[in-house]
């Protein structure tokens, strides 16, 4: 059996198999979005680095013994990004098998619900960000912003991925 006839068939490992690839391509797409978009839109204090970062520099320490020098933080930012925002994409295309067509309106969801998981409730509780009280509307605006022009992104890429997969010669 041919890729291009094990993408089209209609089965649970095909449909599966073609959800997930897509929807991982769409993250990587969101996560591009939302990297340019917060590179114009603050989202944090300009002396208050990431939780990506503290992430990476706390692996860092540990492993080299000094975190990492700040021209390798952007590069560094990215290596937490990429990989998170493929899983996230392929878990949501994972959860889109059996919704074929184009919704935006679940990629506007998927994207707030990532935000509010992430920065109002998940990275606040372990310390990786300060609470939300404590930060800045704007600053809370243009996350959100961000995060939902990643979970849009993703569905349009995972949508537009998922066809040309079921539709492939």
């Amino acid at each position: 059996m041919s890729v291009a006839n094990f993408f089209q068939k209609d089965s649970y490992v095909s449909n599966t198999s073609r959800s997930v690839i897509s929807g991982f391509i769409g993250g990587l797409a969101g996560t591009a979005v939302k990297t340019l978009i917060e590179q114009v839109l603050p989202v944090r204090e300009i002396d208050q680095k990431s939780s990506q970062m503290k992430i990476v520099d706390d692996l860092s320490t540990k492993i080299t013994g000094s975190p990492v020098s700040t021209h390798n933080e952007a590069l560094a930012e990215q290596l937490v990004n990429i990989p998170m925002g493929g899983s996230l994409g392929a878990a949501y295309g994972y959860g889109k098998k059996n919704r074929f067509g184009l919704k935006p309106m679940d990629g506007i969801i998927f994207g707030a619900t990532t935000w509010a998981s992430t920065h109002e409730t998940s990275l606040p509780i372990l310390g990786l960000e300060p609470k939300p009280t404590d930060v800045p509307v704007r600053m809370q605006i243009n996350e959100l912003f961000a995060h939902v022009a990643f979970g849009v992104t993703t569905e349009l890429v995972r949508h537009y991925i998922d066809k040309q997969l079921r539709e492939s010669n």
